[in-house]
């Protein structure tokens, strides 16, 4: 059977599935159907992405299989993500992150000395998300 890519093998733009057929009961639907996400794929990206989850999701898995470096491996999976009409997030840099952690310590601590109370606690941690 063949693969369908979601593109016009013509034009490249995105086409349209009309009809869908069961080779079981020989029964048809038509009218107009979109595709999934996974459907907006290139064969290329398809394989990244069979890679991808029998890695079980680790880059460094995914660059040790497919001999590419961390960055190409990343730079892949934000293709990937952008291809299937997703938004690439942004992580918080690590130093973001470990004060973060920090201040919801301090907070805790301050709460443990009894210097604020539970419900400023609640505030400060709430607002630190």
């Amino acid at each position: 059977m063949n693969k369908f890519s979601g593109k016009c093998p013509i034009c490249g733009q995105e086409m349209t599935i009309t009809r869908l057929h069961c080779r079981t009961c020989d029964s048809a639907l038509e009218g107009n159907f979109e595709p999934t996400r996974f459907a907006r794929l290139n064969s290329e990206q398809v394989d990244f992405l069979e890679n991808f989850v029998r890695c079980q999701g680790k880059l460094n898995w995914v660059g040790d299989e497919l001999g590419l470096s961390y960055p190409t491996v990343r730079g892949r999976l934000n293709d990937l993500i952008r291809a299937m009409g997703f938004e690439i997030l942004d992580e918080p840099p690590a130093e973001t992150r470990q004060r973060s952690a920090q201040q919801r310590q301090t907070v805790l601590e301050d709460l443990a000395a009894g210097k604020i109370s539970a419900e400023e606690a609640i505030g400060l941690l709430q607002t630190d998300r």
